[in-house]
């Protein structure tokens, strides 16, 4: 046998090859419509790639946008750049797979320099009409997957010189011995095996050391929004609350529904798809005990009159940048005398995070302390805890863990866990900043089956989670306008379910 399976979907096609038909279906297309101008974020990106050349002069740094990959046979699933990519090029959706931005060192800079690198963008632009490739190439071709970007038109959306990616190798090879190079690894295997054979070949040995420097640093850079970042975190928001609103109108349905909370699931990403990109992340639809498991979105289960149901969704737009709210709502509108004691627990640990946020001198790790302190509080109020709350929060305690076992904050941006390879001085023990956007989510989690607590608290979980912006004034909500008190959550449910 010579056939590959790697050609047989060859196996199943009838493309026509005579010269008459080729000549067909090339000619007699109208005119392109106007190209694109400079896009809003091209203005930031620049400032974001100065950033980070200053911290690697004379090396050619490599940031892959990552390659499609395979879901099933001959089908992919849809395209999500690398974050790091997206972050100093502009280029969100679904924009542009097997790209490269190159930053190629200047010579004769020091930190001092305004431009200590050129930035050139690799990727494969539209071919002419005449060309095969419009009409039979899957992947690249403009009948299969629309008309991609020239050359042109590319570099005058994100500012950024372009070049055709089989011109990739032989740029990642020039001066190769005096200029070192790093990447991102991972993002693209191609690009992996490519830098890898170029450092072999030339006995480079910093190899991991400085790709290791470029994740970390590029990672780093986003610690600080700019303008044009928390603008987008804030349009993500925005989607959100309206998503939010859609799972309490569903909320009667999903009652109905042998699976409820795929109906809560359903009608939170039909929202993220009309009005942004998608998801952020796989949405959280737990109902009842399934809130307690923290990473729940299998959402194959029943939702039930009585009980609470904890959602976790966050819509990314177009830029790809992501929202990270959490409300616990009770089925049937209004909670229980339990479960308002364990809400209004939980809700006091976010005003505390955030009173502490707003206080000056608090690095980051500070505000899961203050939560913690009011959560501890209560679990001893509530005689679970083997000891007194003070005895919970010394470091050889930390019983109160059982209940509310993961951290309190992250950092927020085009990752839902943003920037999360940056350094522990850098992220965990930092200074809060301006700029930096972050989550506060505590929560309470009582297992059905834990016999540590007292019964009523069985089978409740709670969690409320807001996305938090330093300012020069303060720390300020920017889901403020998603209702998080007890009174509040339930008039806001009232007037959504009237209106459907």
């Amino acid at each position: 046998m010579t056939d590959e399976t790697t050609n047989r979907g060859s196996n199943r096609s009838q493309r026509p090859n005579n010269q008459e038909f080729r000549t067909f279906i090339g000619e007699d297309w109208g005119p392109r419509p106007d190209g694109p101008s400079r896009s809003t974020v091209a203005d930031f990106t620049v400032i974001r790639r100065r950033a980070l050349g200053k911290q690697f002069l004379g090396q050619r740094l490599v940031l892959p946008a990552g390659e499609l990959r395979v879901r099933s046979n001959d089908t992919d699933y849809r395209f999500r750049a690398h974050s790091a990519f997206a972050h100093l090029t502009g280029l969100g959706g679904e924009l542009e797979p097997n790209a490269v931005l190159v930053l190629h060192p200047l010579d004769g800079v020091t930190e001092e320099s305004d431009e200590t690198h050129e930035a050139v963008l690799y990727f494969h632009p539209r071919t002419p009409r005449t060309a095969e490739e419009f009409w039979a190439d899957s992947r690249y071709g403009e009948f299969w997957v629309g008309a991609r970007p020239s050359l042109e038109e590319m570099s005058t959306m994100t500012g950024i010189r372009t070049d055709h990616i089989d011109n990739l190798p032989d740029a990642l090879a020039k001066d190769l011995g005096q200029v070192q190079l790093a990447t991102i690894t991972q993002a693209d295997t191609k690009i992996d095996a490519q830098i890898q054979e170029l450092r072999q070949r030339e006995s480079l040995t910093q190899g991991e050391v400085l790709d290791a420097k470029l994740t970390e640093a590029a990672s780093e850079l986003r610690l600080i929004k700019d303008d044009w970042e928390i603008a987008e975190i804030q349009k993500a928001i925005d989607v959100t609350a309206m998503g939010f609103d859609d799972i309490i109108a569903s909320l009667p349905r999903a009652v109905n529904h042998w699976r409820g909370e795929r109906v809560i699931e359903g009608a939170f990403a039909a929202r993220a798809r009309e009005e942004g990109n998608g998801l952020g992340y796989d949405t959280i639809a737990a109902a009842g005990n399934h809130a307690n498991t923290l990473h729940w979105i299998v959402n194959d289960g029943q939702v039930k009159e009585g009980d609470l149901v904890l959602v976790d969704a966050g819509a990314e737009v177009d830029s790809l940048y992501t929202a990270d709210i959490t409300r616990t709502l009770p089925v049937n509108g209004t909670f229980s005398p339990e479960q308002k004691k364990v809400y209004e627990a939980v809700l006091e640990a976010c005003e505390a995070s955030l009173a502490k946020a707003n206080e000056k001198g608090v690095r980051f790790r500070d505000i899961h302390a203050a939560a913690m302190v009011v959560i501890a509080r209560y679990l001893e109020e509530w005689g679970c805890l083997p000891g007194t709350a003070e005895e919970s929060l010394a470091p050889d305690g930390q019983f109160h863990r059982r209940w509310m076992p993961h951290g309190t904050s992250h950092h927020l941006g085009l990752d839902v866990h943003d920037c999360a390879q940056a350094r522990r001085e850098m992220y965990l023990d930092a200074y809060l900043e301006p700029g930096m956007v972050f989550t506060i989510e505590p929560g309470l989690y009582f297992r059905e089956d834990d016999l540590k607590i007292p019964a009523w608290l069985r089978g409740i979980g709670v969690r409320i989670e807001d996305d938090i912006l330093v300012t020069d004034e303060g720390a300020v909500r920017l889901s403020e306008s998603i209702p998080r008190t007890v009174t509040d959550v339930e008039n806001w449910m009232k007037t959504v379910l009237n209106r459907s």
